[in-house]
């Protein structure tokens, strides 16, 4: 049998009456599929002859759960109708026909709560390939699909991004279905929706949309359907995937969704009225809307002291500022404003460029890549021999590029001090935005000194308060503070207590806002 696809990539098939034309439409489907496993019983009762097929792929079903659930049941109780015939006793005979045995495995047969009925061949087809068991009965125009999956995946382990002293030890895997457990486990409320659907005609990823009913804004989850809705890919492999497909401008740096391995974090975003985006064979999840504020918040800010979590907030916000600006300021103002800076400063500096060869704008760059270079060997180095040329090969390269005159001691100083400061961002992606900026300065600054580092910052701010996140200004609390009356800059830079913060922030619908009161 010839099969033909429509222009979804979808099978435009019934599922037949003959059980022959079923198994001949399978047979091409599956050819030459080594883990494709079928098998036909043909029971017989009297002059009653009924065809059952019975397939599912090796690898992604539990075949102990088909055996337990479908096979055993189903022969031992056709064994045990055959021996009530033989005595004159039957006590639960199926209606006559196949229609009736069909309904009478359904209901009576299956040891099983999960499962369907289908009437095409595409449905049958997409629950076989998720590792569901379809069944066939001969003469009826219906397939039950048993949920048998058995995923390959690894167990929930620590976070390695994201990693805190404080809070809970799990993270999210690559199992759409853990994942979602791992939310309800933490959110145990009726109000807590989980929209399901797939995306990418031959991947068909499931994703899922989680939210609470009475929280989030209905139009800003019409909006992120319709986004989800509006492009056809040919699959889907990771959440990130999914993220440069939902940016309106995808010509920024920044990123305009936010992403995490924390259940915490996640369920948190939720009760706030932002939709969480999980994504199958991804270990992180999307949360929308973001704002520039959310990426500096780590979730060990609400699990420490208030005071101790605003002093980290205020440590990050400096340390984005050192990494994008601290090199293109050293260039500036020793190339252009020597003046500015101490007698006894400039002296050093000019004493360690003694030997050095280079100009400092190439003294810098030469360093900067050196430790870019470093980073992202370390990154694509397995385990222990990542983290060891990280620390051993900056040492090691910065003093012999230092003891051969390459660069001087301030200059590694400069940029050790902005590659430290780049770690301390809580986003590994938000992080790296800022070191990609760090390059942008560093040209503005060779070339127009400290005008061009405030022209660099006048246009990083303009194009920042342009931007939004499915409706949410992007730099919320600084631009468009007083719409909800400053409640946004209780979690600002300065994390208050936690009994004060008493209303949830803009992302929730205006008269659901109060999130804790005293009794």
């Amino acid at each position: 049998m010839k099969i033909e696809y429509n222009e979804k990539n979808e099978i435009e098939l019934p599922v037949y009456r003959e059980l022959d034309r079923n198994i001949e439409a399978l047979d091409s489907i599956f050819s030459e599929w080594g883990d494709y496993v079928k098998k036909e019983f043909v029971l017989e009762r009297e002059k009653e002859i009924v065809r059952i097929y019975i397939v599912y792929i090796d690898g992604l079903t539990d075949n102990e759960m088909v055996e337990r659930t479908i096979t055993r049941p189903l022969l031992y109780e056709w064994r045990g109708r055959e021996a009530g015939a033989s005595t004159g006793e039957d006590k639960r005979n199926p209606d006559t026909g196949e229609e009736g045995i069909f309904d009478h495995i359904f209901h009576f047969q299956t040891e099983a709560v999960d499962l369907t009925e289908q009437t095409t061949m595409m449905e049958a087809v997409s629950a076989v390939l998720k590792g569901d068991t379809a069944i066939f009965v001969d003469n009826v125009e219906k397939v039950m699909i048993l949920s048998t999956k058995k995923l390959p995946t690894r167990s929930v382990s620590k976070p390695e991004k994201e990693a805190g002293l404080k809070g809970p030890r799990d993270s999210f895997t690559e199992n759409f279905r853990t994942n979602t457990a791992l939310l309800r486990r933490r959110i145990k409320d009726p109000k807590m929706k989980l929209k399901q659907d797939s995306v990418g005609q031959r991947s068909c990823t499931v994703y899922g949309l989680m939210y609470m009913e009475d929280l989030v804004y209905p139009s800003l989850l019409e909006q992120i359907e319709e986004r989800l809705k509006s492009f056809d890919i040919d699959g889907i492999y990771d959440s990130s995937m999914l993220v440069h497909l939902l940016e309106e401008k995808w010509y920024s740096p920044f990123p305009q969704v936010q992403t995490t391995e924390r259940p915490d974090k996640a369920a948190s975003a939720i009760l706030e009225g932002r939709v969480v985006l999980v994504v199958d064979n991804s270990p992180e999840v999307i949360i929308l809307p973001t704002t520039l504020n959310t990426f500096f918040q780590a979730a060990d800010d609400y699990y420490n002291r208030f005071a101790v979590g605003t002093f980290a907030r205020c440590l990050r916000y400096l340390a984005a500022y050192i990494t994008v600006l601290l090199p293109g300021l050293y260039i500036a103002i020793t190339c252009f404003y020597p003046q500015v800076l101490p007698a006894d400063f400039l002296l050093a500096i000019v004493g360690a460029r003694n030997d050095v060869t280079f100009p400092i704008v190439v003294e810098v760059l030469l360093m900067e890549l050196l430790f870019e270079l470093l980073r992202e060997a370390g990154i694509r180095l397995p385990g222990q021999m990542g983290n060891t040329i990280g620390v051993v090969g900056g040492l090691i390269v910065g003093q012999a590029a230092v003891e051969a005159s390459l660069v001087s001691t301030i200059v590694v100083i400069v940029v050790a001090l902005t590659a430290i400061a780049s770690f301390a961002i809580p986003n590994e992606e938000f992080s790296s935005t800022f070191r990609l900026l760090k390059f942008v300065m560093i040209f503005l600054g060779t070339v127009w000194g400290l005008y061009g580092i405030m022209l660099g910052v006048l246009v990083l701010q303009i194009h920042l308060s342009s931007m939004e996140s499915f409706g949410i200004p992007y730099m919320m609390p600084m631009v468009s503070g007083s719409i909800d009356d400053g409640v946004e800059y209780q979690d600002f830079v300065l994390r208050k207590p936690i009994f004060t913060m008493r209303d949830r922030p803009l992302y929730t619908r205006r008269h659901k806002r109060e999130r804790y009161r005293e009794k």
